[in-house]
């Protein structure tokens, strides 16, 4: 599964932590985040594209992004499914088979996992932060944030494409999110796919 054209994701640690900014460290430690995104990508097949939407995080490996006028991607902590309105289907699986397929997926639902296939690399610059991995076939990701927040992530798809994803206005919420934000409600005629 295709996890999303934008997973994405939201950071590292592991054994290198000391290396990593104080924002990270301030993130890791909140229990949730909310921000609208731009997901800008560029490649020489497409040209450049730009898609925009919401993501909402909370602790336990819950996310829900939602594109406008595009996908849908909901994790309650064991599955995840990803909808596509515009074809009206739908594909869920495993978190873990999920992480092992699309490990920058671990970066927003996982971030514990991350020491097992990335090495963290300080800067460029005291907010910024990358990600270098340990195995053939994942990209590198580029991080920054600042005030206990993420501000970007870059990386290059397998496509070849420049994938950037820059959080507009992250925030944590003062109240923790509807736990039935993070259930996927299939609309009726919603054909399943296998994964």
């Amino acid at each position: 599964m295709n996890a999303a054209p934008m997973l994405i994701a939201l950071l590292a640690a592991g054994q290198a932590g000391a290396q990593v900014p104080a924002w990270w460290k301030a993130f890791t430690a909140s229990p949730r985040l909310e921000s609208r995104f731009t997901q800008t990508s560029e490649s020489a097949v497409f040209g450049q594209l730009k898609r925009t939407g919401l993501l909402r995080l909370a602790r336990g490996g819950k996310l829900r992004v939602d594109y406008h006028q595009g996908l849908l991607l909901v994790a309650d902590g064991t599955s995840l499914v990803q909808y596509d309105p515009s074809t009206r289907t739908a594909q869920k699986v495993d978190i873990q088979g999920a992480l092992k397929d699309a490990p920058l997926l671990a970066v927003l639902l996982d971030p514990a996992a991350l020491e097992r296939v990335y090495t963290v690399k300080p800067g460029p610059g005291a907010d910024a932060f990358s990600l270098e991995p340990r195995a053939k076939g994942l990209p590198p990701v580029a991080l920054t944030g600042r005030g206990g927040l993420p501000r970007s992530l870059a990386w290059t798809d397998p496509t070849g494409a420049r994938q950037v994803l820059t959080f507009e206005d992250p925030r944590v919420p003062g109240k923790p999110f509807e736990g039935s934000l993070f259930t996927f409600k299939a609309p009726a005629g919603t054909r399943w796919l296998k994964p």
